[in-house]
Formats: structure tokens, sequence, C-alpha cells
């Protein structure tokens, strides 16, 4: 009952100071763990989530991974759990051979953020090896003579296991003539020796067959054995002797081969043979030491064959035998100890813990990029290593801890100036000479949407023909964009505006893949002479940006319209059926005016009149620019008294355009009588003179004021028409046009708009009413 009290009271305390222990860890900032080594296969070392403060959906998210410093995975992590698992069998004396102490530093890296965690596990011994002697059996030669008290070095039994379970004691089997002491080495080692208890008779009893036992220290013991036999040899009674016991000699690993590391020297007092000395390696010495160190039997003088490497073995120990030629033979022994310097011959290696991930461009300055070790065989000084980046990079190297770095951000990134980034590190040791290594890392730098599509050009001027068909391209605009990807991927679309009134998407298409511009009818010049689309381009960022562009569209007149005739009209000639003119006139006298608008622009504007046909051509004449039908000589009595006259008015357009019209002419006696005869007798004072004179006075203020009237009247109405359909470019290039006949006799003053004909008519029937209610009076 007290036992099993016993052992509760023991587990709880040992359970009770394994969490004290990793929260001490914890505390402290790095996490530690112990285990007993040889666990199967899935056993838990742990809770790395909690531990580390990670959910579980971290494990997952994160890509929570385990590297080793060591190189080989013996830890994974249970993604499901957050469990560091055992993930292959573990052999302490494989991993630290015999170092008291057990440690493997394990990198706990988790993505998204980066980061890196150090976490140790302490790996435990336990009694799994036996002590082992290097030699199964033993000869040792004793001369009989031999006196009591002499030693006889024996082999030392080697156990893997470390601490309590390695070799503690040693015992040998019961025998009247031997004992076995320990002797103390440095180091609190020590070794066993055969002592001689009481002097030996050859002739009772010539060998002896010993058996030395090893014990360890575990819980039950493991133990090995090594047979020991005596044979017992007459006369030569002295052993040689070493003047050292312990020969210590330190050596540079890069020595030379054939370079002489120690001389030994044993004397014997014998004479003759039996003083003749011969040194040997011990019979346990191991291989390893045979390979690179030879032995000269004669001088005892011990030299390199081999290679030394301060990284695989620091010291050495041999143990070196000097034998007599005597007979019985005799032994004296020796220790070496070899001490090998270390001198800088290892080159620092540069270790990528976490390969880099892509960088995003508006990373800020301090993020991590990558997980970088570096390590050097060498010890010491010669083992310090540092990392150095180039000057000319954004990033920078922070050390973590034990030779770790974080690879950060150190500046402002652009993918569209450095895509990539191939850093290259250097690593130095502090050694002499100093030695160094060099590596390449490839930082990506991905893409954001920080730049907006530019357009070729902030403006587009498209110079469009009237009449064109519907749906034909305008134009294609295109845009570009830095960026790359959906960032870099571009659509096109027409910001909503008006054009007359009317939403400019009535008039015209946009594809939004290529940005190519389509009408959706045909345009009229006369309508319409111009009007702007403003086009967008859109990435497909997030967020999105874009820029816009404005399209001046200017529509190129076509000649498609024939001069139209304002007077005379059929309006006009149906009140006045025939021009009358008196047969009396002289050449060049005016017969009447025929005047005609077109309403193109330009050159299909420009207007030319011609008389096509006429009764007399030899009578009258038209005046190419301004329409005049003049008389060419006077008239004469054989002259017939109707004249029709067929005038043609052409434009100047590509192709051309023309129109004709009809003037009827009556030539009549007498038209000139009321005019002399009020000319006769306007020198006679009279009543009738002085009315005509008012008359004439108000007729004249009359037409004054008409006139007056009827430019204001269209003047307000161009204005407001041109107030109406002006809302593009163009609305401030409705203009007026004035016609001032230099050759006519009267001064017609006409405003029109050019793209209304009726309006012209209208204007001009004006004009010639007021013409003929001045001809009454002259």
């Amino acid at each position: 009952m007290t036992k099993t009290k016993g052992y509760r009271d023991w587990r709880w305390k040992a359970v009770w100071w394994h969490h004290f222990f990793l929260l001490w860890s914890t505390v402290e900032g790095q996490t530690r763990y112990g285990i007993p080594e040889e666990l199967k296969q899935g056993s838990v070392v742990g809770n790395l989530a909690k531990d580390l403060g990670l959910s579980l959906s971290d494990i997952f998210e994160r890509k929570l991974r385990v590297a080793s410093e060591a190189g080989e995975q013996y830890f994974s992590v249970d993604a499901g759990k957050g469990e560091l698992l055992v993930n292959d069998r573990i052999d302490r004396e494989a991993l630290c051979g015999q170092s008291a102490s057990c440690v493997l530093t394990l990198q706990v890296v988790a993505e998204n953020p980066l980061q890196l965690h150090r976490i140790e596990v302490e790996i435990r011994d336990i009694n799994d090896n036996s002590p082992v002697f290097l030699t199964a059996e033993r000869v040792l030669k004793v001369a009989e003579s031999t006196a009591t008290g002499v030693r006889f070095p024996l082999d030392a039994a080697q156990d893997q296991d470390v601490g309590s379970y390695s070799v503690k004691s040693y015992t040998l089997s019961k025998n009247e003539c031997f004992s076995l002491k320990m002797k103390d080495l440095p180091g609190d080692r020590q070794v066993p020796e055969l002592v001689l208890e009481k002097s030996l008779d050859r002739e009772k009893q010539s060998i002896h067959h010993l058996l030395l036992t090893a014990s360890d220290g575990g819980n039950p013991a493991k133990t090995g054995t090594s047979k020991i036999t005596v044979s017992v040899l007459d006369n030569n009674d002295n052993v040689p002797v070493f003047k050292k016991a312990l020969y210590n000699v330190s050596v540079s690993e890069n020595s030379a081969v054939g370079s002489i590391l120690v001389q030994v020297d044993a004397t014997d007092a014998d004479e003759g043979v039996n003083g003749e000395i011969e040194y040997v390696f011990a019979v346990h010495t191991p291989q390893s030491l045979l390979s690179i160190l030879k032995l000269d039997p004669t001088t005892g003088e011990v030299a390199l064959i081999g290679r030394l490497d301060y990284e695989s073995s620091a010291k050495y120990e041999i143990s070196i035998t000097a034998k007599d030629k005597g007979f019985p033979e005799m032994e004296g022994h020796c220790r070496v100890q070899i001490l090998v310097v270390d001198v800088n011959d290892n080159v620092p290696e540069i270790i990528v813990t976490s390969r880099p991930n892509p960088v995003r461009e508006n990373a800020p300055k301090g993020t991590v990029v990558a997980l970088i070790g570096a390590r050097d065989l060498d010890s010491a000084e010669n083992g310090k290593v540092t990392l150095q980046l180039p000057k000319n990079v954004p990033f920078t190297l922070k050390p973590s801890f034990s030779n770790n770095y974080e690879l950060l951000t150190n500046g402002p990134l652009d993918r569209e100036k450095v895509s990539q980034y191939n850093i290259e590190i250097t690593a130095f040791d502090s050694g002499s000479p100093r030695m160094s290594s060099k590596k390449i890392i490839s930082v990506s730098v991905s893409d954001v949407n920080d730049n907006a599509p530019v357009f070729s050009q902030p403006s587009y001027n498209v110079y469009l023909k009237e009449n064109g068909v519907p749906g034909s391209i305008l134009y294609s605009v295109s845009a570009s964009d830095l960026d790359s990807g959906e960032n870099a991927k571009i659509s096109y679309s027409i910001l909503d505006s008006k054009v007359q009134d009317v939403s400019v998407s009535s008039y015209v298409y946009m594809n939004s893949d290529n940005g190519s511009i389509y009408s959706m009818h045909s345009f009229d010049y006369e309508k319409l002479k111009v009007f702007q689309i403003v086009v967008q381009a859109k990435d497909q960022g997030s967020p999105c940006l874009s820029s816009n562009a404005t399209v001046h569209v200017f529509i190129l007149d076509q000649n498609d319209n024939a001069p139209t005739v304002i007077y005379p009209s059929s309006a006009a000639l149906g009140s006045l059926s025939h021009q009358r003119m008196p047969r009396s006139a002289k050449a060049g006298h005016l017969v009447t005016k025929v005047t005609a608008v077109d309403a193109d622009s330009g050159h299909n504007a420009w207007i030319s009149y011609r008389l096509a046909e006429a009764t007399d051509t030899s009578l009258f004449t038209v005046n190419q620019y301004t329409g005049e039908v003049r008389t060419k000589r006077a008239v004469s009595e054989q002259d017939e008294s109707s004249q029709r006259l067929l005038i043609e008015i052409k434009d100047d357009g590509e192709p051309l355009q023309s129109a004709t019209t009809t003037v009827s002419i009556l030539l009549e006696d007498g038209l000139h009588e009321p005019m002399l005869e009020l000319r006769h007798k306007a020198s006679e004072p009279s009543k009738k003179t002085g009315r005509i004179t008012l008359y004439l006075i108000l007729s004249l203020a009359s037409v004054s004021v008409l006139s007056l009237v009827t430019f204001l009247i269209l003047a307000v109405k161009c204005i407001r028409s041109s107030r109406s359909s002006g809302r593009d470019m163009m609305s401030q290039s409705q203009s007026f046009r004035s016609c001032m006949s230099p050759m006519s006799e009267y001064s017609d003053f006409t405003l029109i708009k050019p793209s209304s004909t009726t309006d012209f008519k209208e204007a001009f029937n004006n004009t010639f009413n007021n013409n003929r209610f001045l001809q009454k009076f002259e």
C-alpha cells in the first residue's frame, strides 16, 4: 500500500515539474518539450497550437509546418488538433553521441503573415544499450616472477547511453591471484586495472581464465563481458616503463600528411633482447584511428597519414603498448590524447528556411518576405556567420535568433518598374582568413491596381462625312494600363451626355472590348456639324480605376443640296406673273434680280448664275455672281413684247448640283411717261406737288421702319434657333449671312439661316414687296 502511494506521489511530482518547466519555457519566449528517445511514430509531444497561441484554424490557413535544423524530419504537426507528433524513430545516440545534453531545435514556420517560432525538444536517454568491450577476449602474459601489486590496464567498456545509463561498475570473476581496481582519469572517467595479489607459480597453474563484467546504472542494469586469459611465463622480470603515463598533444586540423604528432618513449631495465622494445598500438584501437595515424615500432613516433577534421572529431585517445623481446614477453602501457585545433576551413552556408512568397507592391515597410538561416561547421569565431545584402535593393535582413534572419521590405516597391528581384545574399564568417559564400533568392512583386488606364492621347478629332452608312465605324480609341492581369484588363464605355437634347447613345455605339466607336445612323451636316463624345476606359481591378478622353466628331459637308431659288418664287410669280420694263430702257437697265441659296457650306454653297435660254439672247444678260438681270442694249421697236428667260443656278460642289428658274418680262410703252409728266410738273408749284412729296417721305419712313422690324424679327428668331440647337461645340457656329449686292442699283439687305430655305424665301419676299413699293414712286 505504501509503495503504491509513493509511486503516485512520484508521478504527481514528475507531472508538476514537467508542466512547470513548460510554463517557464513559454514565458521566456521559447517553447521547450522533453520526450524520451525511441517513441513510437505518432506519439504526441505537446499541443503546439496552444503553446504558440494559435487557433486550430491558423494551423491550416497559415500552413503551419515544422523544419528541423538537423535536416531529418523527426516531427510533424497534426493540422486537426494542433499537436506536435513524432514522425520518425529518434535514436538519441545517433543524434548526439555521448553528449550529456541532446536537444533538437525546430523551426515552426507560419505563413500569411510569415512568422518564425523556435522550439526545442530535449531527447531524454533511455537504457536501450548495454556496455560493450572493444575486444571480447583479452590475453595477458605475466611472468611468474612478477611482484605482487603490479597492475595491468584493461580495456574499458563503452556504453552509448549517457548519464545514469552509462557504465557505472566493473566486477571480476572470483580468483585468488588477481583483483580489480579502478584508475581515475581526467574528465571523471575510470578504467579497470588487473592487480596481481598473489605470486604466480607456473608449475601449479600456467593459465588463469577470468571474466570481466561491466554494468550500467539502469534498473534493471544491463551488462557486458570480456574474457581475460592470463598466461604465466618464466623469467624476464622487468617490464618496459614509459616516461609519461599520458601524453597530451595539440595539432591543427590542417596539418600536412606525414607530420610527426608525438614521440613516446619507454625503457626496460633488462639487458639484451629482454631490454629491446617495440611500440605497437593497443589491440582495441579502432580502425578509424589506424586510418589516420601511424606508429613507428622502433622510435615510438606517431605520424599523421590521413586528414584530420575538427568538425568530425575534436579529440582522439589512443593506447600504446611497449613490448620487450624477452621470454616471457613483458609489456608497458601509456595513453596519448590528441586535441585537434580548429582552423577556418569550412565555407559558411546559407539556408532558406521559408521560400519567399510573392510580395504585394503596396506592402508596408517591414513586411516579412522570407526566413533565412546561416550555418558554419567551424567553431568559435570561425563559425560565427554574418549575412549581408546589396545596397541597391529595397530589402533588409533582421537577425532573429541562432543565426536565423528575417528578410524584410525596407522601401517602396513598384511592380511596374521592377517585377522581380534576384537578391544576392553574402555570408561571411569571422575566421582568418575570412571565408564567404553567396546565394541568390528570387522575390516576385505581385501587382496591385495602382495605375489607371491611360489613353493614347487626351482627345481625338474625328472627321466624318455626312450621309454615311449607319453602323459604320467612326474611330477606335485605345488605352493602356501598366498593371497586369485583371488590373490591366480594360473595358471601354461612353459617358452619357446630350447632343441637341438627345442622349449621345442614340448617335453612337462603342464596343467595350476594343474601343471601336460605331455610328447609329447617318449624319446630316445641315442639321449637326459637330458634337463630342466622352469615352471612359476602366480596368477590372478592385477597386477599379478609370480615365476619360474626349472624342470631337466633325461632320464634313457633302454636296447633297441643290441651290434653292428664293426669288422669283412660285408664290411671288403667283402675285406678280410678269416683270415689266419700259421699251425706253437703255443698256445696263436692271430688270430684276434672281436670288438663290444653298444649304451646303464652303465650296458646296458657292452659287453662280447663267442664262441658259432666252427669247432674245442679245437683249439680256445675267451677272454670274449676283444674279442681276440687265439689258445688254437699248430696247428697240422690233423686240417682242414678251420675253422669256431660263436662268440656271449652279453650286461649286462635287458632284455639281443645279436648279433653274424662268423669268417672264413684258416690254410696255409709256411706263416712263408718268415719271416725265411728274418731272415736268415738278417745276410748277402746286398743291399736288406738296402732297406727292409728303407721300414720298411717308413711304420712305414706312419702308425704313418695316426693314428695321424685319431685321429685328429675323435676328431674334436666329438667336433663339441658335440657342435651341447649340449645346454642342457648334452651338455658337450658327451665323447670319449678309448679302450686299455692290452692283445693284438697290441695296438689298437679306438675313438668312443657311439651314432653312423657308426663311430665305420669307425674307426675300419682304424685301421684294418693299422694292415694288418704292418703284411706284420712281
